[in-house]
């Protein structure tokens, strides 16, 4: 009698110590998220969440996870955790989709949304068809610093290094199909110069007006889109000289289009938020 009431108390405890938490999974240019919205579910531990949610056999398979929160400072707030767990500065693919959720799914009616970030407030402004949010623009703002790291010969290239809120590492290439991405990248990350670690774009320039590029994102490897990363190949293709300062940047998932406005020195961001689905995930705690 003991044993049996021992296991239906267990089994009543674990019941208790689980919920279900809504999920929206979402793209921009093929760099993908799980959004949930923590003003609803509240995510404890969101670093172990995001490596088990992002992998792809076993979990929900992603880029990363982004708790979208409320803000005292701007409309709302943006915390992004890539696929290892670590937390990112930002994310310009993630912003302009939650720019899409918060206005789709009615938590807003605004069409000009200010988001809080570990790098700031970011401005999105929606442009609306039908009632859904089709495309739209981020202001990034200003890049923060650029500098050229030629490696002391390690490599037979030089970079050039752009923080726009997060660290970037550009490298212009004749063909981008040379670069081995999966051996280099890694390298590019993890090289001592970046003790913080780094993100490393490979870019070929296709006309004064278009760049293919490439990237291996820190904690994440190869994903199939960057939005700071377009920006900021935007900003060293303009400081080479090899482009005017708007460019169709191209990526293995699609395209951004990025302005550096001459007269305010900012960024300017445009894409295409797609949702891919709603689902529920069981989460114990």
């Amino acid at each position: 009698m003991y044993l049996k009431q021992l296991e239906t108390t267990t089994n009543y405890l674990k019941i208790k110590m689980t919920r279900e938490v809504q999920f929206t999974k979402m793209h921009g240019a093929g760099n993908d998220y799980i959004y949930v919205n923590t003003m609803l579910y509240p995510i404890s531990d969101p670093e172990t969440k995001a490596i088990e949610w992002s992998k792809f056999h076993t979990g929900i398979g992603s880029d990363g996870l982004v708790l979208i929160g409320k803000s005292e400072t701007a409309d709302f707030s943006m915390r992004i955790f890539n696929a290892d767990g670590s937390e990112a500065m930002m994310c310009g693919n993630a912003s302009y989709c939650v720019g899409k959720y918060v206005y789709d799914y009615g938590l807003t009616d605004k069409t000009s949304v200010a988001l809080e970030t570990l790098s700031g407030i970011k401005y999105i402004d929606l442009n609306v068809v039908d009632g859904k949010v089709a495309t739209a623009t981020v202001d990034m703002g200003q890049p923060v610093e650029t500098r050229e790291i030629d490696f002391d010969g390690e490599y037979p290239f030089s970079s050039l290094y752009v923080s726009v809120g997060n660290p970037h590492l550009v490298t212009f290439v004749d063909r981008i199909e040379d670069i081995d991405l999966p051996v280099i990248g890694p390298k590019m990350e993890n090289h001592p110069f970046f003790p913080d670690r780094i993100n490393a774009e490979f870019a070929e320039v296709i006309s004064d007006s278009k760049i293919r590029m490439r990237v291996w994102e820190r904690g994440s490897g190869i994903t199939q889109a960057c939005g700071t990363g377009a920006c900021a190949t935007t900003v060293a293709a303009v400081k080479a000289g090899k482009i005017d300062r708007k460019a169709t940047i191209v990526m293995d998932g699609g395209l951004l289009s990025i302005e550096w406005n001459k007269e305010t020195n900012h960024l300017l961001m445009t894409g295409t938020p797609t949702k891919v689905f709603d689902g529920t995930i069981t989460i114990s705690e």
